[in-house]
């Protein structure tokens, strides 16, 4: 009880969850170890980077959970939810990421099944926060499982964005498909 009122006595502000974002890692077969490495420094650098630190730190803070994506159960997470609200908080997640190791190799693409497991994840997150956005990587279309399509009927996007880190090469091209399916 004692706990629940001094959250009570909280400004508001100090409460408030401006963001909460979920990163879908994609670990499947088409991923070889470069495309593998190149997301991860690439997120891990995203979380060093000056001006994310300062606007998360600015924002008031954010709420993020990373996990690895692949077939149609192998969701890996990386990351429980973390609230990141200073330097040091920003720092320690980008570390975690850049010292994450690879779950899966020789699994299909089920992009159907990573945005379902996303979106149950804002269900997960210990607060609730003005904006939901899911960062999906990925190097291929849909190959298993429910497509995207499927995923947006059946979870509640309603109050997501959904952006794609696409990884190009691939034939059929991951960017079209990405553009036209998944990205919302």
């Amino acid at each position: 009880v004692a706990a629940g009122l001094s959250a009570l006595m909280l400004p508001v502000a100090a409460m408030a969850c401006p963001l909460a974002l979920v990163l879908a890692i994609d670990v499947s077969s088409s991923v070889d170890a470069s495309d593998y490495r190149l997301q991860m420094r690439g997120l891990g650098e995203a979380f060093e980077d000056r001006e994310v630190v300062d606007a998360i730190v600015s924002n008031g803070g954010v709420l993020v959970t990373a996990f690895e994506w692949s077939g149609r159960n192998q969701q890996v997470p990386i990351a429980d939810w973390t609230w990141l609200e200073t330097p040091a908080a920003v720092q320690t997640f980008a570390d975690r990421l850049a010292g994450a190791s690879r779950s899966h190799h020789r699994v299909p693409t089920a992009l159907g099944y990573a945005l379902g497991h996303a979106a149950i994840q804002f269900n997960r997150a210990p607060r609730a926060c003005a904006r939901q956005v899911v960062d999906v990587s990925g190097d291929g279309v849909n190959n298993e499982g429910f497509p995207p399509a499927s995923a947006y009927r059946a979870f509640d996007f309603s109050r997501t964005t959904v952006n794609g880190l696409v990884i190009r090469g691939a034939d059929p091209d991951p960017v079209a498909y990405y553009r036209e399916t998944v990205i919302r």
